[in-house]
């Protein structure tokens, strides 16, 4: 059951303000008391989170028992995020839009290919945004990464020039659809850098702002969502927190309204409140 809450912080008074462009990730951290905005700035956009302890990432975010402790699917107002090891993340204080999805996941070109179409693959996911935060360590740039992206491990050149894949199960793709992926990985990883965590971290993330109802049959299903500019929701950082974000660059279906936009993030200290 969602609780609509407003907040009385204000962005003037916020310590750090960072805009998320369509379809990139973010990274960074929240200390404990301070108190994170993530703001829909111009609606219906989907925010994919991972939260971790920075003191140990292998301590993260649990859906499992964040759900059973609270008895619902839903995030609101009061919510308590515990980690695997039972203790509480963050705790949602504040929240306009008053539905996020815990169930969804994040899209990633496997599930893109297998829920929507084989041509889907070449199309930027949140697992290739969660991956770039995790990976990267700061030493290198962008310029140091085109060879070592897997997706052209296995694409011999061909004597007339063009690509072919190996593995006879799978699609051709352009070549031109080639380079435009290659080229945004390398422009991901050479912004974003998190050396503590690497793509082991990746688990059940948060979908805020994503509506995503379970079906009479169990199952789910991906619908339009509720959330409008300017709707938001505030977590307090209960520990000192790595904050992992992808804001959803899915075209493939409504939670972003077939239209990614940018997304916000704003940290208070705790004196603010």
């Amino acid at each position: 059951m969602s609780t609509l809450t407003a907040s009385a912080l204000t962005p003037e008074t916020a310590v750090a303000r960072h805009v998320i462009p369509a379809g990139e990730p973010w990274v960074g951290e929240v200390k404990t008391g301070q108190t994170v905005r993530l703001l829909d700035l111009e609606g219906n956009q989907a925010v994919d989170t991972l939260f971790y302890s920075a003191a140990n990432p292998r301590e993260r975010y649990d859906p499992q028992r964040t759900l059973r402790r609270q008895a619902s699917i839903y995030l609101s107002t009061g919510t308590v995020l515990y980690s695997n090891l039972g203790k509480p993340l963050l705790t949602i204080v504040a929240d306009t839009c008053g539905r996020h999805d815990t169930l969804g996941g994040a899209c990633a070109q496997e599930s893109n290919t297998v829920r929507y179409a084989l041509d889907k693959l070449h199309m930027h996911a949140c697992r290739d945004n969660f991956l770039c935060g995790c990976l990267h360590d700061g030493r290198l740039d962008k310029g140091d990464i085109g060879a070592n992206i897997n997706f052209f491990m296995n694409v011999p050149v061909t004597p007339e020039g063009g690509l072919s894949f190996e593995d006879g199960n799978t699609v051709r793709y352009a070549l031109d659809k080639l380079h435009m992926h290659a080229c945004r990985d390398n422009f991901l990883c050479g912004c974003l850098h998190d050396g503590r965590l690497d793509k082991g971290d990746i688990g059940a993330n948060i979908n805020f702002f994503m509506n995503v109802p379970v079906t009479p049959e169990g199952g789910l299903s991906f619908e339009d969502g509720i959330s409008a500019a300017g709707k938001y929701v505030e977590l307090r950082a209960e520990m000192d927190v790595i904050v992992l974000i992808s804001n959803c660059p899915q075209l493939n279906n409504p939670c972003n309204g077939y239209n990614p936009t940018p997304a916000e993030v704003l940290i208070w200290d705790a004196a603010a409140r």
